[in-house]
């Protein structure tokens, strides 16, 4: 037997977006896709009705001269145009951009600028923005708004078509092409935290991965019998990549439009369309709960909740596992992991005891098929996965980025390869644990850790720890100035509405549950946290804030009072 490897005889088919369409629609046409417009009304449709009108829209933008590889923007809601959108542009071959509108402007022009976007799909509401940065976006050709021709909404942005009328004369008949499974397909950009935003470019290859990875039984796996409804914003990593996995698997899909964190809304939504699995950040869930609790009303069909973006507080789950009999499930991805990195299946452990479960809960749980982790220490060592000791978590996989969008003009080049290491492995940014049954704790993101004198502060645990507190609804932690320490942790905290708690009453509440040293040396309660649009909270502004407030306020312990949010800062 000669020593080389022998090649299989199989099909050698390319793994594109496209299939997932044609299989969609070949095996459930009539499967339902519900949407919540920005009128507030129903909009009911079926995979059927959806890829008909994406071919209607493929064919219409080659009338508009877009090309393969051309970049299309949106910043739109979950709704239907927008999935038709998603299939439209990917499957034709051009590129879908997802934009996150709750950027600042500056970020919004930059990321369009670099993409070099053609087109713009954009909701109406999101006209006045686009119209205010018009001249510093020369490099868009034109808009499309999402709207029926009727609404004639008068705008100043030149190209302007309505949604509808480019549709209307286009027909339904298109054959989609066959290409390279490298071929882009999507693009969507970090957040910019800690500098600008770094555009990750999806392939139509790690695309169908992803979807496969996530509908695994021993991950996400949804099925045609559910009904699945993504809060996640379709401009945040492609809705956790809902809007595929939901097409493979068959199942029905609600889109709640721009209403996502209405708690009345969802609660109803759920109940209407039966709902039987939801995807948002823990804020989404907090509204739907606190609505449940002020209400007394339920969400009977609701079996499953995803949760990530942040760590999901454990009063959260257990309060949704007790009364509700809603499982929650702990997801931990990034924009440049496709996202899904792990998911948390603690309910597996039929060894451990409900209160032992929950705290497995609170990890981020194991790596989905085809996700890899490995921890190195400050110099580069590898970290043993022993559950205690922490270090810089890196990964790779079949969906994980190996760059970032390079410069403007060329989407081929990738930059910033200073956020890999040697062998290709992606530095997350975060600080973790990984115990021996693989299941992964996030202590912190690197620039969040608190080190006073030396030693290093969750931030994360903090939080948790806070948002534990029955009359808490939100905390975040940061680290504060200190002439002694060089830094001390300082909890921002959310009230429920109608407490009385102060200052010292949480201040007790961390005294017998960590060491002195990590306790908090302040509270400052405030009326809402800041958030990202994907429900991050944004701790640069509770930073840039501080020093302020604290040079303003004279603070005395078991005397904060309540801080309003005001547009001009945070702390006034």
């Amino acid at each position: 037997m000669s020593s080389s490897l022998l090649t299989g005889i199989m099909m050698d088919r390319p793994l594109l977006i496209r299939d997932i369409l044609l299989h969609a629609e070949r095996t459930c046409p009539d499967q339902e896709i519900v949407s919540v417009t920005g009128k507030g009304t129903y909009h009911r449709t079926t995979y059927g009705e959806t890829f008909r009108r994406a071919r209607k829209l493929a064919n219409a933008l080659e009338e508009l001269n877009i090309r393969p590889g051309d970049r299309i923007a949106t910043m739109a809601w979950n709704d239907y145009r927008h999935l038709e959108i998603y299939y439209a542009v990917a499957c034709s071959g051009s590129v879908c951009h997802t934009i996150n509108p709750r950027l600042t402007p500056e970020q919004i022009t930059y990321i369009i600028n670099h993409a070099e976007d053609s087109w713009l799909f954009t909701s109406i509401n999101f006209m006045p923005l686009l119209e205010t940065i018009l001249p510093d976006i020369p490099n868009v050709k034109g808009f499309v708004i999402l709207m029926d021709e009727e609404d004639g909404t008068i705008t100043d942005l030149p190209r302007a078509i309505a949604y509808e009328t480019l549709l209307a004369p286009a027909s339904d008949k298109y054959e989609w092409p066959e290409f390279p499974e490298t071929s882009a397909s999507s693009l969507c950009y970090t957040s910019g935290t800690t500098g600008r935003p770094k555009g990750v470019l999806y392939s139509h290859r790690s695309t169908v991965l992803h979807t496969m990875m996530c509908n695994l039984s021993a991950s996400i796996g949804l099925s045609e019998m559910d009904t699945v409804m993504p809060v996640v914003p379709m401009f945040h990593v492609n809705a956790w990549g809902v809007p595929y996995s939901a097409a493979m698997a068959g199942a029905k899909i609600v889109l709640p439009g721009p209403h996502m964190g209405n708690g009345e809304l969802l609660q109803e939504l759920i109940e209407l369309e039966q709902v039987t699995v939801g995807f948002g950040v823990p804020t989404i869930w907090l509204a739907l709960l606190h609505y449940l609790e002020t209400s007394g009303k339920s969400v009977d069909s609701l079996i499953r909740i995803y949760t990530g973006g942040t760590a999901s507080p454990r009063h959260l789950m257990d309060t949704f596992l007790r009364q509700y009999g809603v499982d929650t499930v702990h997801l931990w991805g990034m924009t440049e992991l496709s996202p899904l990195g792990t998911l948390n299946q603690a309910e597996v452990r039929t060894d451990l005891s409900y209160d032992e479960r929950m705290d497995l809960r609170c990890m981020q749980g194991r790596p989905a098929f085809g996700v890899e982790m490995k921890l190195k220490d400050d110099v580069g060592q590898t970290v043993p996965h022993d559950g205690k000791t922490p270090g810089f978590l890196y990964v790779r996989g079949y969906a994980v980025c190996r760059g970032y969008l390079g410069p403007v003009g060329d989407e081929n080049e990738t930059s910033a390869h200073s956020s890999h290491d040697k062998e290709g492995w992606l530095n997350t940014g975060d600080i973790a644990t990984i115990d021996q049954q693989g299941y992964l704790r996030i202590t912190d993101r690197a620039k969040d850790m608190i080190k006073s004198g030396g030693e290093w502060i969750s931030s994360i645990e903090l939080e948790n720890l806070a948002m534990a507190h029955p009359d808490i609804v939100e905390a975040a932690a940061i680290a504060m100035p200190d002439k002694k320490w060089g830094e001390r942790p300082l909890v921002i905290a959310v009230k429920k509405q109608g407490s009385t708690v102060i200052e010292q009453d949480l201040l007790n509440w961390y005294k017998d549950k960590l060491p002195g040293w990590m306790l908090p040396d302040k509270v400052v309660f405030v009326s809402e946290l800041p958030h990202t649009a994907t429900g991050k909270v944004v701790k640069s502004q509770l930073r840039s804030e501080i020093d302020r407030y604290l040079q303003n306020n004279h603070h005395t312990k078991g005397k904060s009072p309540e801080k309003k949010v005001h547009h001009s800062g945070l702390f006034m």
